[in-house]
């Protein structure tokens, strides 16, 4: 009968032991791994859209009255990357087509029914609060007046905060709406939505961030004052 007990006793400590190690390892790679992943492929994906930047500068457009369209965006793929000055010197995301799972794990997501970059409408991207980089890790550091700063390679765009972050429920799509629900916008202009879970290890909420398109200027001027202060 003694052997018994200790031979359970035994054994459940062996299994108590191997959960621990697995849960471990699993935190260390939710924690860590995906981060390292998320970096590797983020740099891939600025390195992709700056080539392409170089490539296209270096075939000069045809002559021509008026200029084409803009291509349109093909899912998955970069079409700008995003600066927070607020977050730091060295943080620079790019911004891919899509809000898919395996979009997001490179970099930030447009929403494909918002608007393009910089045109009248609402620009609406998502990023991970937590693992795959933790992008907007510091999101609700954000406050009014702090600049969002984009590059689509011909042109900067500089966005003012203009709210405290929002909480609300994954369910409230009208947040990236045209003129967002709830963003104190009272008709059509050129809006910049930022989304993220909340809280910061769940998805429970959803924290929302609004701006305003504030300047714009080729980049053939040189960065934006807002990336120089």
């Amino acid at each position: 009968m003694v052997l018994s007990v200790r031979l359970v006793v035994r054994t459940l400590s062996e299994l108590c032991i191997t959960v621990g190690a697995v849960i471990v390892l699993f935190v260390g790679y939710v924690m860590f791994w995906t981060g390292v992943k998320a970096e590797a492929a983020m740099d891939g994906q600025i390195q992709l859209l700056q080539d392409e930047w170089v490539g296209r500068e270096a075939v000069p457009a045809p002559a021509r009255a008026t200029p084409p369209p803009p291509p349109p965006y093909r899912d998955g793929k970069g079409l700008a990357v995003m600066y927070i000055p607020r977050f730091g010197p060295e943080w620079d995301w790019p911004v891919l087509e899509g809000t898919e799972v395996a979009t997001l794990k490179k970099g930030l997501g447009h929403y494909a029914r918002s608007a393009r970059l910089g045109e009248t409408g609402n620009f609406a991207v998502a990023g991970h609060r937590r693992t795959y980089g933790d992008p907007f890790k510091d999101v609700p550091r954000l406050r009014p007046g702090d600049a969002v700063v984009l590059t689509d390679g011909t042109t900067w765009f500089t966005y003012r905060i203009t709210n405290k972050p929002y909480r609300t429920v994954p369910t409230d799509t009208r947040v990236i709406d045209p003129v967002p629900r709830r963003s104190g916008f009272d008709g059509p202009g050129r809006y910049l939505t930022l989304t993220t879970c909340e809280p910061e290890w769940g998805s429970s909420h959803r924290l929302i961030v609004w701006a305003h398109l504030d300047a714009t200027q080729p980049v053939t001027q040189g960065r934006p004052e807002a990336l120089n202060t």
